[in-house]
């Protein structure tokens, strides 16, 4: 399992010199589950771009398990680094190559002696006979089920999340949700999970990171100090919840007085 360590200052937006973060420390233990929550335009997907790999600054330390991840190391070592901290990325939308089935796009990120997992993890996700179809032929729900197969086919050790449940209908979220419980379980996996809603977040995480509007800053950490299997609207979250935020009424705009 992967402890991932992050101390970010002053990340600027593309060729301007408006800054879209302006200090970040935290660290996310092994095998915890984390959520970051805060407004809209905040920083959140270029947080997690940055961990993975994908955008960074001169002002950056992005480790695991101590080891830097950095600019430096992706010139140096390139695909490897990555591969050698099995880092799995599930995106807001599904991502998916059109002309390629199913089990194609999973294929993409194997190796050819590793294509026999293909069948279990459609199995997993509940997909065992849709490997032959083409992503139009699949609904919403179900392309975002090959995109959680998809990252987990790699095992990863650290999985990001960029609101994968977004814009899917209640009941098709909820299996989804849960599906995603179960996979981190087997695995152990660390997870960074982006989320707009306080209501998903106390369901799936462990600790809840709550940043300011940008330039982003943390405001406040939460320990969701619930047991295990929990409910989404279940009477405990709710009151978890509300006690929060009646301490805290302006949490979710990224405000702490």
């Amino acid at each position: 399992m992967i402890e991932l360590n992050v101390a970010i200052k002053n990340k600027y937006y593309a060729n301007s010199d408006q800054a879209v973060l302006a200090q970040l420390d935290f660290t996310v233990k092994p095998g915890e589950f984390v959520a970051l929550i805060g407004p809209s335009g905040c920083g959140k997907s270029t947080l997690l771009n940055m961990i993975s790999g994908l955008e960074n600054c001169s002002g950056q330390h992005i480790s695991y398990n101590e080891n830097a991840y950095n600019e430096r190391a992706l010139q140096e070592e390139g695909e490897s680094n990555k591969a050698l901290h099995q880092l799995g990325y599930i995106f807001q939308q599904p991502r998916l190559m059109p002309w390629l089935t199913v089990r194609e796009n999973i294929e993409l990120i194997l190796q050819p002696n590793q294509f026999h997992k293909i069948d279990d993890l459609l199995a997993q996700v509940g997909l065992a006979n849709e490997g032959e179809y083409f992503p139009s032929q699949l609904s919403g729900g179900m392309q975002r089920r090959v995109s959680i197969a998809r990252a987990f086919a790699i095992n990863p050790q650290l999985l990001l999340l960029d609101e994968p449940f977004n814009s899917l209908d209640a009941p098709t979220a909820a299996r989804l949700r849960q599906l995603l419980i179960d996979l981190c379980e087997q695995r152990g996996t660390t997870v960074v999970f982006v989320t707009h809603d306080l209501q998903e977040a106390v369901y799936l995480a462990d600790r809840i990171i709550f940043m300011s509007d940008s330039p982003s800053t943390i405001v406040h950490q939460s320990i969701v100090d619930l047991p295990r299997p929990r409910k989404e609207s279940g009477v405990s979250e709710l009151a978890w919840q509300a006690k929060l935020l009646s301490k805290y009424p302006g949490l979710l705009a990224g405000q702490i007085d």
